[in-house]
């Protein structure tokens, strides 16, 4: 597809997604929102991919919604139903919800790769992402309660499952800057690193690491560790009983044993 917000590079299975839009901190309009959608898409169906990086081009990981769409939705004050108003805001935060979503959802591990302001949007982006690695110039704000708003794209959602409920609840609350270290001492982060060269070359060599790894058994976990998110231990482990019966009997599972036994690497059909 041809990307107009986004730069897409696919090699050795990994592909690496980058914002594109340096001249707004990389803040989303709406046909940004909907191109990153279609981006994790059609990532998370391609065998040629399996695993993905996220970063941002410029000087800020990613500066969230673009005023431009927040002065659009103000302009439906003057809808003159209530009723209607409400209905299109509704719609307009389930579509942006959606396009977040669709990294949660993505079959492919996603690696955020998060370098100076990670703000507003840019929170609930990070925190759709399987994992998290910042510079120690890096700084995460939930904006929205400065805006006077309540963050609506799934911060409020995800983040408290990530760090401990009660500093989300004061990161939101109070609007204020963690910073990169902060993130790491939180669990926010996996690794801090001293700067964008040696964090995209850390994060890297983890993608290689992952990318090396059986695909279906990479998919599956993903989605297994999703499952296990949002439901009991015990639902989570029928799910799981039920999974491997449908998945375990491989080729990957037979290459791996093949490749044990020959005392060489794998080596994995897309």
């Amino acid at each position: 597809m041809n990307y107009n917000h986004f730069k897409v590079e696919i090699e050795n299975k990994i592909a690496h997604v980058v914002f594109n839009r340096p001249e707004k901190a990389n803040a989303l309009h709406m046909e940004a929102w909907t191109e990153m959608k279609t981006t994790f898409d059609k990532l998370s169906q391609s065998d040629h991919v399996r695993v993905i990086i996220l970063s941002g081009e410029g000087k800020h990981f990613c500066a969230g919604i673009d005023l431009e769409l927040l002065m659009s939705v103000g302009a439906l004050k003057d809808v003159s139903c209530s009723g209607k108003r409400s209905e299109k805001v509704r719609e307009l935060i389930l579509t942006l919800q959606e396009c977040i979503t669709a990294i949660e959802k993505c079959s492919k591990p996603v690696l955020a790769a998060i370098h100076s302001g990670c703000i507003g949007g840019g929170v609930d982006i990070v925190s759709a992402c399987d994992m998290r690695y910042c510079t120690e110039d890096a700084y995460f704000t939930i904006k929205e309660i400065d805006l006077g708003m309540v963050a609506d794209l799934g911060t409020l959602q995800r983040l408290p499952k990530i760090i401990s409920p009660g500093m989300a609840a004061e990161l939101a609350y109070t609007g204020r800057k963690m910073s990169g270290q902060e993130a790491l001492n939180t669990g926010l982060v996996n690794h801090c690193y001293a700067s964008k060269e040696k964090m995209m070359e850390g994060v890297m060599h983890i993608a290689r690491a992952i990318a090396a790894k059986s695909p279906i058994s990479i998919r599956g976990t993903k989605e297994v560790l999703r499952y296990t998110r949002d439901h009991s231990v015990d639902d989570a482990l029928n799910y799981m009983s039920t999974w491997n019966a449908a998945m375990l009997l491989s080729n990957d599972l037979f290459e791996a044993f093949n490749a044990t036994m020959e005392k060489r690497e794998p080596k994995f059909e897309d």
